[in-house]
């Protein structure tokens, strides 16, 4: 009997040695980290050419030549030269970077027949200046943005005008004459963001009426090419003048000589 309680007590104790061992060795269980907040606009759809890995910023042409829909988009930028500008500013400037908005060749194709045709060079220079801004604008922080936006073009209110509008998945782009949506992301690195667009971006420059052109001024005839008129216009009159003396002369010596010759007649009569 005392053996059997002796046992007992034995595997109680062993019992409660290894339970107390299991616990120590239990790790604790790690605090659950914040969530981190999910972005204000989240990632809009990716484009073929939006993979940077492969890809250089310095050469916009190659990038959107890879997305195989920008072709009108590529044209103007090599025919108004502007290109190598935007190529210049990204080798040159390291701090602010730029975002592009590129419309598709679907955008371009909803414009007026002969729109472009109608431009000129300068008007087509600041239509793509239009579409770039001269900083680096990430997908999530388009809602950091003041309107208006400046662009390359300028940010004139009332000429200019470039508003972005950020909310849930939506960046929607208003310039008084275009309403757009930003449709997805054609490229992104830490330098360059080129974005898609479904219509042109139109700047209401281009539909402002314009201020007429300023009235020829009259040229006034030199002072000394008046005063020889006038001396001219005296000579005229003081030629005619002496004219008429002349005759008036002419006349009176006329009446004479018939007056003495009517009396020569009549002495001779009397005679």
């Amino acid at each position: 009997m005392k053996q059997a309680s002796f046992s007992f007590l034995l595997f109680l104790l062993i019992s409660s040695f290894y339970s107390t061992t299991t616990l120590a060795q239990a790790p604790a269980a790690s605090p659950k980290s914040p969530a981190k907040p999910s972005p204000s606009v989240p990632s809009l759809p990716q484009s073929p050419s939006s993979d940077s890995s492969d890809s250089s910023s310095d050469d916009i042409i190659r990038i959107l030549r890879k997305a195989k829909s920008f072709s009108v988009l590529i044209r103007l930028l090599k025919t108004t030269q502007l290109i190598n500008q935007i190529n210049s500013e990204l080798i040159t400037t390291k701090s602010g970077g730029l975002t592009i908005f590129a419309p598709a060749d679907s955008a371009f194709s909803q414009l007026k027949a002969g729109f472009l045709n109608s431009l000129d060079d300068n008007q087509k220079i600041e239509l793509l200046q239009f579409h770039v801004l001269p900083n680096y604008v990430s997908s999530s922080n388009f809602d950091s943005l003041t309107n208006p936006v400046r662009t390359l073009a300028g940010d004139n209110p009332t000429r200019l005008q470039f508003n972005v509008t950020a909310y849930g998945n939506s960046v929607n782009i208003s310039t008084g004459v275009t309403n757009t949506t930003v449709t997805g992301v054609v490229y992104s690195d830490k330098q360059l963001a080129i974005y898609q667009v479904d219509k042109v971006l139109l700047p209401l420059d281009f539909f402002q009426p314009k201020p007429p052109a300023p009235a020829p001024a009259i040229a006034e005839a030199p002072k000394a090419d008046k005063d020889a008129s006038s001396s001219g216009d005296d000579g005229k009159v003081g030629t005619a003048k002496h004219s008429s003396d002349a005759i008036s002369l002419k006349n009176i010596g006329r009446r004479t000589f018939v007056s003495l010759a009517v009396a020569a007649v009549v002495a001779v009569a009397g005679m």
